[in-house]
């Protein structure tokens, strides 16, 4: 074979190499994207994010679609409400770092079950308790319906940027605080600008989105009142 043939594919394969160790994990771009705008509202109206169906998927299904087995652990509440949640850190979802937080419901029965075979409980702030799990209700909990997720990237976005990847918003409501929630009810999606600090990303479904909206109109509320 002629040099120069050679000399040119070890170049294009030294060339493959090196993009691909550069892309996280040493993987091929997808072919899927699981962007945060990419959002589908399927015929039932379920809102679909990151290969997720919210009140259809599982936790099952988030850990085959994110590729990470992620933390499951039981909170309750000071007022003794029990949830349960799983927390994926250092993901690369289609090349975008990011954490994320999925809120699951299942049979309360069920999770009362769980929550009191749980190996040990620690205490959060605000009195706010986290409950280790028992590695024989993984199982169990793998089972676990998507109700809510919260996407946290690890960069600072523009809002520029922000503004033209989901378009202008149903509405803004503006915290005490400075932080500015971009609010798409359409898409069941809350969007917290914080001027200090990082966005923080809610998906629900449509139909739920007073779940979102009902804290934000009360604090503003408040807000007025005083």
């Amino acid at each position: 074979m002629d040099r120069g043939i050679i000399l040119s594919i070890l170049g294009l394969t030294a060339i493959a190499l090196v993009i691909a160790i550069l892309m996280p994990g040493g993987k091929a771009p997808d072919t899927q994207p699981k962007l945060p705008w990419l959002i589908e509202i399927d015929p039932s109206g379920a809102s679909r994010v990151f290969g997720l169906t919210l009140g259809k998927s599982t936790l099952s299904d988030a850990r085959i679609a994110l590729a990470s087995n992620g933390k499951a652990n039981i909170f309750v509440s000071p007022e003794n409400q029990i949830s349960l949640e799983a927390y994926f850190d250092r993901l690369y979802i289609s090349g975008i770092k990011a954490d994320m937080v999925l809120s699951l419901s299942m049979p309360y029965e069920t999770l009362d079950a769980v929550y009191k075979r749980g190996l040990r409980i620690s205490q959060l702030g605000g009195g706010t308790k986290k409950v280790t799990l028992d590695p024989g209700d993984m199982n169990i909990v793998a089972t676990a319906v998507i109700e809510r997720i919260t996407y946290l990237p690890a960069a600072k976005l523009d809002r520029e940027l922000i503004g033209n990847r989901f378009g202008k918003p149903g509405s803004v409501i503006q915290e005490k605080s400075g932080i500015e929630h971009w609010l798409y009810p359409d898409r069941g999606l809350d969007i917290a600008l914080n001027p200090e600090d990082k966005e923080v990303f809610q998906y629900v479904n449509p139909a739920s989105f007073d779940q979102v909206l009902s804290p934000l109109l009360e604090m503003e509320t408040s807000r007025s009142d005083n």
